[in-house]
């Protein structure tokens, strides 16, 4: 009977011995980085489903890759579940075995790349190699209409709308996919800016040469109404907070028009020297100027009509963004190359940032945590002419002014957008027609960054000589 018991015992040990193993096995088998940094990484994550015979079905079929990197010439590391790892060089294109790989990209001044992909189909893979050092991810560009002056982001995230100031209007891609869903012609000319009702159904672009705002039914694309602004060179535009009266920036005529959307009835009002950047406060009582032609920023009552210059640099002030929970207004400075913040309640005015040269496009991260600033870079002979630096986008701290990372861009970045749910960075060159894409990392990454490319980037902004 001892003997029994005593048997039994061992038995009872050894199946929890073995449920012990089982259950550590699976816990650590379930374990994988979200981002694997390395190729080590990669061949942990790869090797875990050696034996899984769902894993053995897909790798007894073969699917074409194509890997393509920019820069090319990377070092392509590709590790399959229970396979050796198969190295090559970038542009790549063969027959691999199907299953779950990790693909590691390498070169020189590069960021790692690690991807985690799915092998069941012939696939074709674009990807970016971010220079050392920087924090955001290129995710992707694709090719615009001539001079794109303007990104944006609909309400939803799904479509981003590029006004081309060389060319006719507006054309709208898809954010995913980055493919051109359509070309809105406005008459004769191109389009300075567009802005969305927040329902995101109704879009309205400015036109300089008409001197006219044009509303658009964001779901067919079709124009509904030109208005007529009475000004002349219309540029930036805002929306009341009711969505009832649409504000126009006249460069030449130094006014914006106060349009009611209900009647299309006018009212001008007169600016400092030729207003750009707006922005109606919440309550909508006040609507607050950026004067390029001395570097003002002007505050107007929009009950009694009094204003009042808040700054003047003798610069160029260019565009403003405001963060209504923070009571914060963001303004950017093209000639002294500076950014500023203004207290809504108190309507003091304190530098935030130096910028790069020639600060255009500004906007903030949802949260209010980060501005983003495109520059121009140097001159050249005009501004239609490249010069002799590249673009650049700055990710700026809002509470320390301090910068957090800084992407060089092409000819003469200029359009600039955060997507709503605060993921996406889009931004356009203007002389290139191009538009890229960069994931934005979360602030707690950003702000332990060290820096991102802030000071690296410096050294890449002039153009080579040779």
């Amino acid at each position: 009977m001892d003997a029994l018991v005593r048997t039994g015992r061992r038995l009872l040990v050894a199946i929890v011995g073995v449920a012990l193993a089982v259950l550590l096995a699976a816990c650590d088998g379930g374990r994988s980085p979200a981002r694997p940094s390395s190729a080590q990484a990669g061949t942990t994550a790869a090797t875990a489903g050696a034996s899984d015979p769902g894993e053995q079905r897909l790798a007894a079929t073969t699917h074409r890759l194509q890997v393509t990197t920019h820069p090319e010439r990377a070092t392509l590391r590709i590790q399959r579940a229970g396979g050796p790892a198969q190295v090559a060089r970038t542009p790549f294109k063969g027959e691999v075995k199907g299953g779950h790989l990790t693909l590691v990209l390498s070169s020189p001044g590069s960021n790692t790349l690690s991807q985690q992909v799915m092998l069941d189909r012939d696939s074709s893979m674009d990807l970016w190699l971010d220079p050392k050092g920087l924090l955001h991810h290129q995710i992707g560009a694709f090719d615009t209409g001539p001079n794109p002056k303007q990104v944006a982001f609909s309400p939803d995230g799904r479509e981003i709308w590029v006004t081309l100031l060389g060319g006719h209007g507006v054309q709208v891609f898809d954010a995913h996919t980055r493919k051109l869903l359509d070309q809105i012609r406005l008459g004769q000319h191109g389009a300075v800016e567009v802005i969305f009702t927040r329902d995101g159904r109704t879009v309205f672009a400015s036109q300089m040469e008409s001197a006219s705002v044009f509303e658009i039914d964001r779901a067919t694309h079709k124009v509904r109404r030109q208005l007529q602004t009475r000004g002349a060179w219309t540029k930036v535009l805002a929306l009341s907070p009711d969505e009832r009266t649409l504000y126009a920036a006249n460069w030449s005529s130094n006014d914006v028009s106060a349009i009611d959307l209900a009647t299309g009835k006018v009212k001008l009002i007169q600016t400092v020297r030729t207003p750009r950047g707006l922005y109606p406060t919440p309550d909508g009582k006040r609507l607050f100027v950026a004067g390029y032609a001395d570097g003002e920023i002007q505050r107007i009552d929009l009950t009694t009509g009094a204003s009042k210059v808040l700054l003047r640099t003798g610069g160029a002030m260019r565009h403003l963004v405001g963060d209504p929970r923070a009571g914060k207004l963001y303004a950017d400075d093209m000639a002294t190359s500076q950014a500023f913040v203004v207290d809504l309640a108190s309507e003091r005015v304190r530098q935030l940032a130096r910028t790069d040269k020639m600060p255009n496009t500004i906007d903030l991260s949802p949260d209010g945590k980060v501005l983003y600033v495109s520059n121009r870079g140097k001159n050249g002979r005009c501004y239609c002419a490249p010069g002799p630096e590249w673009g650049s986008v700055l990710a700026i701290d809002t509470a320390s002014g301090k910068a957090l990372d800084a992407i060089v861009g092409g000819n003469q970045t200029t359009g600039l957008d955060v997507s709503p749910d605060g993921r996406t960075l889009a931004f356009s060159d203007f002389l290139d027609d191009k538009v890229h894409l960069y994931t934005i990392p979360d602030y707690q990454t950003l702000a332990a960054g060290g820096g991102g490319r802030a000071v690296a980037h410096l050294k890449d902004l002039p153009k080579s000589k040779t």
